[in-house]
């Protein structure tokens, strides 16, 4: 694999009639992105290697960027997490990102359907001695969450990360809401879907569900919010 990254291995590719030109909107080019990734990127060589060795062995459109790594890890420390949620683990690698960014007495509980890919993750868990900080959880989602919410841990978690099925995303943010405490942050992936949120030729299962938590989430009055065009996309959610 190059060592120079895209931005289309981490952005679905976004058509031509998509591109926003509105004066004061700097489009970010490839020549741009590796401006932002030399001048701002300390990806651990870990970290790299489990990038890599996910690029190898999976379909890269599901792993997130190093930079968007490494912006949920300052986002880790900037809410003083120790305890987070990630629905959907894939092969860990924001896992790794955020728990390097907890404290020693920090907690992830990841879930995920996936032993398979996970294991890919566990890897590189064990090797960043980490790995104690994280309980992975294979099930289905919404099993996983329904024994949180029912085993006491309403109002506990710092964070949220959904990234998970997209065509469930208004359910995990439910189940979010309930989970997360007062203040806390709730972090939503792929909100951009590649571009085809703004397709109404795209009206799939998974466009459908991301379409719809986007629109619903500007006027939920238990979160504020902002849409940052990073990686595929990412909502970040502080809930009242």
């Amino acid at each position: 694999m190059t060592n120079v990254l895209k931005k289309e291995d981490y952005i679905r590719a976004v058509p031509k009639e998509y591109e926003f030109k509105e004066k004061g909107i700097l489009p970010i080019t490839d020549e741009l992105y590796q401006y932002i990734l030399k001048v701002t990127s300390n990806e651990p060589e870990l970290m790299k290697e489990l990038r890599i060795d996910t690029h190898n062995n999976s379909q890269m459109v599901m792993q997130s960027s190093p930079d968007q790594g490494q912006f949920m890890a300052l986002l880790v420390k900037l809410v003083g997490a120790k305890k987070i949620l990630e629905i959907g683990t894939f092969t860990g690698y924001s896992t790794l990102w955020m728990a390097s960014a907890l404290p020693e007495d920090g907690k992830i509980i990841a879930c995920d359907v996936s032993e398979e890919w996970t294991s890919l993750g566990q890897k590189y868990w064990k090797l960043a001695k980490v790995d104690h900080k994280i309980d992975l959880r294979i099930a289905a989602a919404e099993d996983t969450l329904e024994v949180l919410k029912k085993s006491g841990y309403s109002e506990t978690f710092d964070i949220v990360f959904i990234d998970a099925d997209k065509s469930n995303q208004s359910l995990y943010f439910e189940y979010a809401i309930d989970l997360v405490r007062s203040g806390g942050l709730i972090i939503v992936d792929n909100v951009l879907w590649g571009g085809k949120v703004i397709d109404t030729a795209h009206n799939d299962i998974d466009t459908v569900g991301v379409r719809s938590l986007n629109e619903k989430l500007k006027h939920d009055k238990r979160v504020e919010i902002s849409m940052l065009a990073l990686g595929d996309g990412v909502t970040l959610a502080r809930k009242i």
